[in-house]
């Protein structure tokens, strides 16, 4: 059997553009590397490439094996940092950021129960809603929360869950202004949003048959943050939308209602970046892994939803996700 050997020295030999750098390199007598590579040509009964006093270069068929090389190359180091990971006791930094209402209603809670486990690891959360270049701030992971994942060729991406906003008031408000039975009762209800263009906003709802329909309103209210925009609904304000991850506890103590219950707003997702799975320290691959098992299934979502993340699953076919 050809000995792979010989594949990783080629490939050194051609990219340190000689023998000699090669051997340096690799710690290996120049006239051995010469003569492995010439086994290996011998062997695959090829000649990879042309030799001259002055420098080497590629035959064509050398060019092609050389990519084979290369991918072997690093896959054998992508195992080798696997094993060592798994050895190796997490610890260290990880710097994270994490939406506003994302890391008061699920993460907050999940970060401690890492930490416990990971005495060794240290956690520095920025809690922003602000979009952050990981390369350019030195951030290890992302937390986001999107209609659709982001299509960052040198990003990777972990989808964690799904989830999906829902309307909501509070019971003194519908006592006090009526409860709606038709989108076209939305019209007699105060409601609440995070902008309004000259005074003016749009509810994006889907009928139980999954039919997308949009509904115009003059909101009495205007705050660019959710959790304001709760404390607001508490109050009897305001119908508004919320992320069902934001208000469990309200709708379960009958604090907040559903709002047409049998009609829902677009699902969202939410997932993890990370500029590369290569080189990931073992605190950060460790976090992802916890992540992965913690967060699934903090946010329920109705099934008629589906087709409304059709584009976010055809978008995350084009991406690494686990």
């Amino acid at each position: 059997m050809q000995d792979l050997n010989d594949m990783l020295y080629f490939a050194e030999v051609v990219e340190r553009g000689g023998f000699a750098a090669a051997g340096r390199a690799l710690g290996v007598p120049k006239s051995r590397l010469s003569r492995r590579v010439s086994d290996l040509e011998a062997h695959l009964g090829v000649r990879l490439l042309h030799r001259t006093t002055r420098k080497l270069s590629l035959t064509d068929v050398g060019e092609a094996y050389l990519r084979h090389c290369q991918a072997m190359r690093d896959s054998a180091q992508a195992a080798a940092d696997t094993v060592a990971q798994v050895q190796t006791e997490p610890r260290g930094t990880v710097r994270v950021t994490c939406p506003v209402t994302l890391a008061h209603s699920v993460v907050s809670e999940l970060i401690p129960q890492f930490l416990l486990s990971h005495p060794m690891v240290r956690v520095d959360m920025q809690v922003t809603n602000r979009v952050v270049n990981l390369v350019e701030e030195g951030v290890d992971v992302a937390l986001r929360v999107r209609t659709t994942l982001d299509a960052s060729g040198s990003m990777v991406v972990k989808r964690l869950d799904e989830g999906t906003q829902v309307l909501v008031a509070s019971p003194a408000q519908l006592a006090r202004q009526g409860v709606p039975v038709t989108l076209a009762d939305l019209g007699a209800l105060d409601t609440l949003a995070m902008s309004a263009a000259d005074g003016r906003t749009t509810f994006q709802l889907i009928s139980p048959d999954c039919r997308e329909e949009t509904v115009q309103h003059s909101p009495r209210y205007v705050a660019d943050d959710l959790v304001s925009l709760k404390f607001a609904a508490l109050a009897g304000i305001g119908v508004c939308w919320l992320p069902d991850y934001l208000c469990h506890a309200e709708l379960a103590d009958g604090r907040l209602v559903r709002v047409l219950p049998d009609w829902s707003t677009p699902r969202s997702v939410v997932y993890a970046v990370f500029p590369s799975r290569r080189g990931l320290s073992p605190a950060v691959r460790h976090l992802l892994d916890f992540l992965g098992e913690a967060v699934p299934g903090r946010a329920a979502v109705p099934e008629c939803a589906e087709h409304t993340v059709r584009q976010a699953h055809d978008d995350s076919a084009q991406l690494a996700s686990d």
